[in-house]
């Protein structure tokens, strides 16, 4: 009998321990998908309680010697809703954007010129090396024979050209330079709310170069100019000189040169005082290969999907691909315009990020479909034209019925309804999404929700014949996302 009650016991305690195992095991699950989401638990000034939308510009602009830093606000409610930041950076000619890392995503635009970025991944090997010597600690490296310049070892250097999505990572440090011979302009947003920002809802970023300077060069308010300063400084400047020069191995003077004051009155872009020459291989092979579907030569990069379910290495992902390819569009209309979409699956490292990003052109009086985002708040900045944009929330009332214009930006946030009418001279637009797969359900066309319910449904819902049913669902045609601009039939 009691060896019975024994066994009777211990099965019960295995019964019992295997059952919380299980529990356990669900509620790290749990915690795990609730800890991927975006924005579990928003604060009350984050939560979407918009009663009007506006498109707005930076309201902060700094000055460098090498270019401009302009700011959105991001303490706008819809800005706040959406969880983001946008930036606009202007790069003069022969002019390097200091190197600097922040804790959030930023997906970046190229709106005009090219130039050279490097993004620094921690922990990843120095890729590209020019032929030299091996380097000893107190010796100056030779410069290389013929070449009147110093060897060199760094991690991969990126082409950016105009139409370029370029992904920069939370706490990757990165530089971009200006070779061209315009202007280069950026425009970026920054994900605030991405799981891997654990500080604050405010942009911010570390320098290890430059800050913004305490000149009057700022065209803000005295108030911004000091939370600007706050949030963009050179970080070596607060370290220790000594205990700098040691972890470093060199001379004290050189990190007093990293520290000096006078490095952040040059801003956060400074120009360069000879050309800037580093480590690439052949460009124009490289484009030629990349363009057939190749991938370049030398580029030591995975393709993700390769028929065995491999990643790409963190350390080598591709961050950038093309959005004005014209014959790369996923939506094409001969009478409405064009659109290109990079998501996760044309960028896998967006993956990581959260984000993704669209380009359209309307064209003159062409609409977008009246419709709603699924699974993103959408971030729309005015490229060129003009349009008029209409956004109704959940309560049935219009909080955005305005004429947007060119360098302006909005938000129209996740599930509320909005349509865009291009003006007479079209509409160029780019959209960033807080999804790396967004999904968008829409009111009018082909594949939307009105054509695809029942005849009688509509008939009774909306109290007209089931002819007037009929053409409700139907007399756009095969046009989907992309309308163009029609009479109305009578």
């Amino acid at each position: 009998m009691a060896v019975t009650t024994k066994l009777l016991l211990a099965i019960l305690l295995t019964a019992f321990l295997l059952s919380a195992t299980n529990a356990v095991r669900d509620f790290q699950g749990q915690q795990g998908r609730q800890e991927g989401q975006r924005g579990t638990r928003l604060t009350e000034a984050q939560q979407c309680r918009l009663t009007r939308l506006t498109a707005s510009q930076p309201t902060n602009r700094i000055e460098s010697e090498g270019g401009v830093t302009e700011l959105w606000d991001e303490n706008e409610e819809q800005f706040q809703c959406a969880g983001v930041a946008p930036m606009r950076s202007v790069i003069r000619r022969n002019s390097l954007s200091l190197p600097n890392f922040h804790p959030m995503p930023r997906l970046v635009y190229i709106e005009r010129g090219q130039g050279l970025i490097g993004i620094t991944y921690p922990g990843c090997a120095e890729t590209f090396q020019s032929q030299s010597q091996p380097f000893q600690a107190g010796r100056e490296p030779r410069e290389e024979r013929g070449q009147g310049r110093r060897s060199d070892q760094h991690q991969k250097v990126h082409r950016i050209r105009q139409g370029d999505v370029v992904a920069l990572p939370a706490g990757a440090a990165h530089w971009c330079y200006n070779d061209g011979e315009e202007e280069l302009v950026a425009v970026s947003v920054n994900d605030l709310n991405h799981r891997s920002n654990q500080l604050d809802q405010n942009l911010r970023a570390f320098y290890l170069a430059g800050g913004v300077p305490e000149s009057g060069r700022q065209q803000t308010q005295a108030g911004q100019r000091l939370q600007s300063r706050q949030r963009f400084q050179n970080i070596f400047r607060a370290f220790d000189t000594e205990l700098m020069a040691e972890a470093f191995n060199i001379p004290a003077e050189i990190v007093r040169r990293m520290q000096e004051e006078q490095q952040s009155e040059r801003g956060l872009i400074v120009n360069v005082r000879e050309g800037m020459r580093m480590i690439r291989p052949d460009e124009e092979e490289g484009e030629f290969e990349e363009e057939q579907g190749r991938p370049r030569r030398g580029q030591q990069w995975w393709e993700e999907a390769t028929g065995n379910g491999l990643e790409e290495n963190i350390c080598t992902m591709k961050i950038r691909t093309n959005l004005e390819h014209r014959t790369q569009a996923d939506i094409f209309s001969r009478q409405a315009g064009k659109i290109n979409h990079v998501n996760r699956q044309k960028l896998p490292i967006l993956k990581y990020m959260d984000m993704s990003a669209s380009r359209g052109t309307l064209y003159p009086n062409a609409l977008l479909t009246p419709h709603w985002s699924v699974n993103s708040h959408c971030v729309v900045y005015v490229q060129r034209g003009e349009a008029q944009v209409q956004v109704v929330d959940h309560s049935g009332q219009q909080v955005m019925n305005d004429r947007v214009n060119q360098g302006e930006m909005f938000v129209v946030p996740q599930y509320f309804a909005s349509t865009v009418r291009a003006g007479q001279n079209g509409l160029e637009f780019v959209v960033w999404r807080t999804s790396s797969e967004p999904m968008n359900s829409q009111l009018a066309g082909y594949t939307s929700v009105i054509r695809a319910m029942p005849v009688e449904v509509l008939t009774n819902a909306y109290q007209i014949s089931p002819n007037e049913a009929q053409r409700l669902k139907m007399n756009r045609g095969g046009e989907s996302f992309l309308l163009s601009p029609q009479r109305r039939s009578i």
